[in-house]
């Protein structure tokens, strides 16, 4: 590439350079700490769970074949063989003909393939009981084994661990569990009109926004950011800063300096660092002037500095690159989750990229929402915050016409 110039990439390229980077190693947990990471290795069921076949509902433990045809206007009627509380494990069989009152958790006694509700059936006394339903074998119990079978796969590697899954493992006896590696990322502003957000800005100033915004995402995405001092454009100090950085964070995210001007100096640091220069520009907009280097095998990703570019490339690229550093395998090939919305206007895009476009929604009673674009000039923070998700137009679109049918990603 000639110097001072850039040559921007597709998305898809983009992301496949981005898929080449290695899983972090995995790591054990304590099973509350493991919510939202992702199992390193698949999780084999040591026994049958549940153990015993088991009770859905309160009523009558049954044989589902001497029930065959019974109804309100012909009830059958069984002998009361036992009663089943809870923790007991019967030890005699269900004999043909009888039944057995159990409640909701209660193990089945062997023989029986059902269990009757038990508002359908009435105590008629001298232990005979009416019952006013037929049912199929496996009707309102648990199988042994149903929800997980000894030496099967319980749950694979790969799974993100919602409270459901913690669930499942806790079941199945485990007090840790392997996940994926949380990814560490640092996260770093430049620019000599950035302050802290406690100062005063003096004409020609702004507060530093990428850095909390930035960090915001990381956290929510499940990683740990580090946000470091801010750097000024010195080529010196932006070099300083990215070797800390890239050697104490698996990630590291730098805003600003990533486009073509005598003051942007992150192509030259990174240089300087020996790391290997694997994109510069990526054919989405906003975010065409983003950097992606190896440093140590670990990746940098020079953001944009103005807010919203820097805020929508992380959200394509480094989410799911966050998700993939932390053991997820379908990290870049899962589609995010979107609702259809009708589009209010026409919207323009060039060729060649990938808009991803900012949009504010209104409900409509009995129809899909209207997709209203926010548009609004470079920089401004407002846009972001009337915006509720955004759609995208393909590289090889020329723009969607008002009525179309949208796909909306949630900001």
């Amino acid at each position: 590439m000639r110097e001072g110039f850039f040559r921007a990439v597709s998305t898809a390229q983009f992301t496949d350079l981005l898929r080449a980077f290695a899983p972090l190693a995995p790591e054990t947990v304590d099973l509350l700490a493991a919510r939202g990471r992702f199992l390193a290795a698949d999780v084999t069921a040591t026994e049958n769970l549940p153990a015993h076949p088991r009770a859905a509902m309160d009523g009558y433990a049954v044989r589902a074949a001497d029930l065959f045809g019974a109804t309100d206007s012909n009830p059958g009627y069984l002998d009361l063989a036992m009663d089943i509380p809870i923790g007991m494990v019967p030890d005699a069989p269900l004999p043909p003909g009888r039944c057995a009152r159990i409640v909701t958790g209660a193990v089945l006694p062997q023989g029986a393939d059902a269990v009757v509700m038990v508002e359908y059936t009435e105590d008629m006394g001298a232990g005979a009981v009416e019952i006013r339903r037929s049912v199929a074998p496996g009707d309102n119990m648990l199988f042994a084994g149903e929800d997980a079978a000894l030496g099967q796969c319980a749950l694979p590697a790969g799974t993100r661990l919602r409270p459901q899954e913690i669930g499942m493992l806790a079941a199945l006896g485990h007090e840790r569990v392997g996940v994926g590696g949380r990814p560490r990322v640092g996260v770093l502003s430049t620019g000599d009109e950035l302050v802290p957000v406690a100062a005063t800005p003096r004409p020609g100033q702004i507060r530093d926004v990428n850095s909390h915004t930035l960090s915001a995402m990381v956290a929510a995405a499940g990683a740990a950011p580090k946000t470091y001092a801010l750097v000024p454009d010195d080529l010196a100090g932006i070099t300083a800063a990215l070797a800390a950085a890239t050697a104490e964070n698996d990630l590291t995210l730098l805003s600003g300096g990533s486009s073509v001007g005598a003051r942007d100096f992150t192509l030259d640091a990174l240089r300087g660092l020996g790391a290997d220069i694997l994109a510069h520009g990526v054919a989405i907009s906003p975010g065409k002037p983003t950097i992606l280097a190896s440093q140590g095998g670990r990746p940098v990703i020079g953001l944009p500095g103005q807010v919203a570019s820097a805020q929508m490339v992380m959200l394509a690229f480094g989410v799911p690159l966050l998700a993939h550093l932390a053991g997820d395998p379908a990290a870049f090939d899962r589609p995010p989750r979107t609702f259809p919305a009708e589009l209010s206007r026409n919207v323009a895009s060039k060729q060649g990229r990938e808009d991803h476009v900012r949009v504010r929604l209104e409900t409509r009673p009995g129809q899909l929402p209207l997709a209203h674009p926010v548009l609004g000039k470079s920089g401004l923070l407002k846009t972001l915050l009337l915006a509720d998700g955004c759609i995208v137009i393909p590289a090889d679109r020329e723009g969607f016409p008002g009525g179309m049918e949208v796909a909306v990603r949630l900001l």
